[in-house]
Protein backbone atom coordinates (compact mmCIF):
# COMPACT_ATOMS: atom_id res chain seq x y z
CA UNK A 1 0.00 0.00 0.00
CA UNK A 2 1.70 3.16 -1.24
CA UNK A 3 1.50 6.18 1.03
CA UNK A 4 -0.48 9.10 -0.34
CA UNK A 5 1.22 12.40 -0.99
CA UNK A 6 0.50 14.74 1.97
CA UNK A 7 -1.31 11.90 3.77
CA UNK A 8 -0.78 13.29 7.29
CA UNK A 9 -2.09 16.72 6.24
CA UNK A 10 -5.05 15.08 4.50
CA UNK A 11 -5.86 13.16 7.70
CA UNK A 12 -5.76 16.41 9.71
CA UNK A 13 -8.12 18.03 7.20
CA UNK A 14 -10.39 14.96 7.31
CA UNK A 15 -10.56 15.22 11.11
CA UNK A 16 -11.40 18.94 10.88
CA UNK A 17 -14.12 18.43 8.25
CA UNK A 18 -15.33 15.25 9.96
CA UNK A 19 -15.76 17.06 13.27
CA UNK A 20 -17.98 19.62 11.55
CA UNK A 21 -19.92 16.81 9.84
CA UNK A 22 -20.47 14.98 13.15
CA UNK A 23 -21.63 18.20 14.83
CA UNK A 24 -24.09 19.00 12.05
CA UNK A 25 -25.49 15.47 12.30
CA UNK A 26 -25.73 16.03 16.07
CA UNK A 27 -24.04 12.71 16.83
CA UNK A 28 -20.79 13.90 18.42
CA UNK A 29 -18.64 16.82 19.40
CA UNK A 30 -14.91 16.28 19.61
CA UNK A 31 -13.28 17.66 22.74
CA UNK A 32 -9.72 18.98 22.90
CA UNK A 33 -8.91 16.18 25.34
CA UNK A 34 -9.91 13.46 22.82
CA UNK A 35 -6.91 11.66 21.41
CA UNK A 36 -6.25 11.63 17.68
CA UNK A 37 -6.67 7.85 17.72
CA UNK A 38 -10.18 8.19 19.22
CA UNK A 39 -11.16 10.84 16.68
CA UNK A 40 -9.85 8.77 13.77
CA UNK A 41 -11.69 5.64 14.88
CA UNK A 42 -14.95 7.47 15.62
CA UNK A 43 -14.92 9.38 12.34
CA UNK A 44 -14.06 6.23 10.37
CA UNK A 45 -16.96 4.33 11.97
CA UNK A 46 -19.36 7.25 11.42
CA UNK A 47 -18.49 7.49 7.72
CA UNK A 48 -18.84 3.72 7.31
CA UNK A 49 -22.21 3.83 9.11
CA UNK A 50 -23.40 6.64 6.81
CA UNK A 51 -22.10 4.66 3.81
CA UNK A 52 -19.75 7.45 2.75
CA UNK A 53 -16.71 5.15 2.72
CA UNK A 54 -16.23 1.43 2.17
CA UNK A 55 -15.50 -0.50 5.39
CA UNK A 56 -12.20 -2.25 5.91
CA UNK A 57 -12.12 -6.03 6.03
CA UNK A 58 -12.74 -7.42 9.53
CA UNK A 59 -9.44 -7.91 11.32
CA UNK A 60 -7.67 -5.26 9.21
CA UNK A 61 -9.12 -2.28 11.09
CA UNK A 62 -5.82 -0.77 12.20
CA UNK A 63 -5.12 2.90 12.83
CA UNK A 64 -2.93 3.30 9.71
CA UNK A 65 -5.64 1.71 7.55
CA UNK A 66 -8.32 4.00 9.02
CA UNK A 67 -6.07 7.03 8.45
CA UNK A 68 -5.62 6.03 4.82
CA UNK A 69 -9.38 5.63 4.34
CA UNK A 70 -9.96 9.09 5.84
CA UNK A 71 -7.23 10.61 3.65
CA UNK A 72 -8.78 9.04 0.55
CA UNK A 73 -12.24 10.25 1.58
CA UNK A 74 -11.16 13.86 2.08
CA UNK A 75 -9.06 13.86 -1.09
CA UNK A 76 -12.27 13.14 -3.03
CA UNK A 77 -14.12 15.95 -1.23
CA UNK A 78 -11.55 18.66 -1.94
CA UNK A 79 -11.58 20.70 -5.16
CA UNK A 80 -9.08 19.61 -7.85
CA UNK A 81 -6.82 22.63 -7.36
CA UNK A 82 -6.54 22.32 -3.55
CA UNK A 83 -2.92 22.62 -2.31
CA UNK A 84 -3.08 19.31 -0.43
CA UNK A 85 -3.72 17.43 -3.66
CA UNK A 86 -0.59 18.75 -5.42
Amino acid sequence: MKKLKNESELVKEALRVGAIYAQKRKVAQFEPTDSAKQKIEYLYRLLVHDKLIQPLVKGEESEPSMKRKLALWISRQLPENHPLLK
